[in-house]
């Protein structure tokens, strides 16, 4: 099987895969945009739905075999089995009848794309479980694999708890005892059954996994977060490449028209801008309708989106608007707060244009984004009481963002690193890079990639930034990595 096209400049052949999810399908389409945009061949791996979408962007859409594919608009509907099931219950139902079963069908795809035609990098989010797969062969039998982050790092590290239970780091011996501890409990009796389902179908397929089965995403050639080094927790011991390059959420102009209400946004009075996003809003009792009422007395004007629902029959207070949509590259230079439930990529517009972040979120990745928007100094999180949340804490919360200058200040300072970054055109520099090294080519020969992806990068500068193992920015040299490769940890490219 050829595995590469090994081009060390010009045109790649690049495979993107994602599970059919939307929250998962949507930031790679930005990343499939921006690759095609630079003269690169894309090819997207995911479900039947998003066919139209990935088309969109000039990449070649390739389904999904019928056993890997489902329609996540009803993911109840097209799974039975879960239904009921809430907190770890649910999360290991999930990961294991979702994301994990139809692995060997997504691997068996990829193979069959990259007999067809060889690529010189795959590109994958990490719950596309096939990928785990993939990197559970050796590295030479299989071409480079690049995990896109579009959750919080999820490494496992003796400096984090284990991802999804939302806990912030604690410094010193007793953090990394309290770590060390959660993270052997999760993965000796919380997850042990999927690690081991997981470790049996690495089997299956003539691989081995070398980690924690949640921690996969490790094994990868470099991971892409779409983030900043000053949105994530620092760990010491990180065996990966993590290359920071912003989110993928401010790129391109909205086409979302404007409410009829919009000249009410006229700055006589603060704006605070509720959501639940476009996934997790079908009960608007979660939070966008009792933030309207927990402000209904305040002088500021609440500013909701529903993600298309429909509101619930009722009047709504005199200070509310509401809209299905709304253009989030005008709506957030006018807004002073914002209220989530913690979707990762709405967190880093706000933080882009220096708004304080309220966040509620207690699922999926959201409990984790809420932790580090209070850990980072740029908001607060608010946990629900006996499963709601009390609006008495949401208008006291408010208050704070509002009156507090510090929340505003940390997000400016975290914007400012979002601004700085290259979004998703930093993702060909890292592929770039990665070529350069897997070809053994010398210092001048990956310094031309390098150069090429400087002439496409969206902004007349770009910065794709690397922690190292503790965790910070380093100098702009080469260091010997654990392979013995190169490894540039800051590059600004003109």
């Amino acid at each position: 099987m050829v595995l590469s096209t090994s081009y060390p400049v010009g045109p790649l052949s690049l495979l993107i895969c994602s599970t059919p999810v939307h929250g998962h399908v949507t930031p790679l389409l930005v990343v499939a945009r921006a690759l095609v945009a630079a003269g690169h061949e894309v090819r997207f791996l995911t479900g039947i739905r998003y066919r139209d979408a990935v088309e969109s962007t000039g990449a070649r859409w390739v389904p999904l075999p019928a056993e890997a594919d489902f329609d996540d608009s009803d993911v109840d509907a097209s799974f039975p089995g879960r239904v009921g099931l809430r907190g770890v219950a649910g999360a290991r139902w999930d990961l294991r009848h979702i994301f994990l079963d139809p692995a060997a069908a997504q691997l068996r795809t990829v193979d069959a794309l990259l007999a067809e035609q060889p690529v010189d990098a795959v590109l994958t989010e990490s719950m596309f479980f096939g990928a785990m797969l993939l990197l559970a062969r050796p590295a030479g039998s299989r071409p480079v694999v690049v995990n896109l982050g579009i959750v919080p790092l999820g490494l496992r590290s003796r400096d984090t708890a284990p991802f999804a239970l939302g806990i912030p780091p604690l410094p010193g011996p007793i953090g990394r005892i309290r770590n060390g501890f959660l993270n052997w409990s999760t993965e000796r009796f919380v997850f042990a059954d999927l690690h081991r389902a997981a470790a049996r179908l690495a089997r299956t397929v003539g691989g081995e996994l070398s980690t924690f089965v949640m921690n996969y995403p490790a094994s990868a050639d470099a991971i892409v977060q779409f983030s900043v080094a000053e949105f994530e927790y620092p760990r010491s011991d990180l065996r990966v490449p993590v290359h920071y390059v912003g989110p993928v959420s401010l790129a391109g102009a909205s086409t979302v028209p404007v409410p009829e209400w919009w000249g009410d946004l006229d700055g006589t009075r603060r704006v605070v801008h509720v959501t639940q996003g476009t996934v997790a809003n079908a009960d608007l009792e979660d939070l966008v309708l009792p933030t309207m009422r927990a402000l209904a007395d305040s002088d500021v004007l609440v500013v909701a989106s529903t993600g298309g629902r429909d509101m619930p029959a009722g009047s709504l207070p005199p200070n509310a608007r509401v809209a299905p949509y709304l253009p989030y590259d005008r709506l957030f230079p006018r807004i002073d707060a914002l209220v989530t439930n913690g979707g990762y990529g709405g967190v880093h517009y706000a933080l882009a244009h220096g708004v304080p972040i309220l966040a509620t979120g207690q699922t999926e990745d959201k409990a984790e984004v809420a932790a580090r928007v209070a850990w980072s100094g740029a908001g607060l999180r608010l946990r629900p009481r006996r499963g709601r949340l009390d609006e008495d804490d949401i208008r006291a919360t408010v208050d704070r963002l509002l009156a507090e200058a510090p929340f505003r200040e940390n997000a400016r300072r975290i914007g400012s690193a979002i601004v700085a970054g290259p979004g998703p055109a930093g993702v060909e520099e890292v592929i770039l890079e990665l070529i350069g090294r897997s070809a053994g080519s010398s210092a001048d020969s990956v310094a031309a990639p390098a150069r090429a992806a400087g002439a496409v990068a969206a902004e007349p500068a770009s910065s794709v930034m690397t922690t190292t193992a503790a965790g910070r920015p380093e100098n702009p040299v080469a260091a010997s990595t654990a392979t013995g490769r190169p490894e540039t940890l800051l590059r600004r490219t003109p």
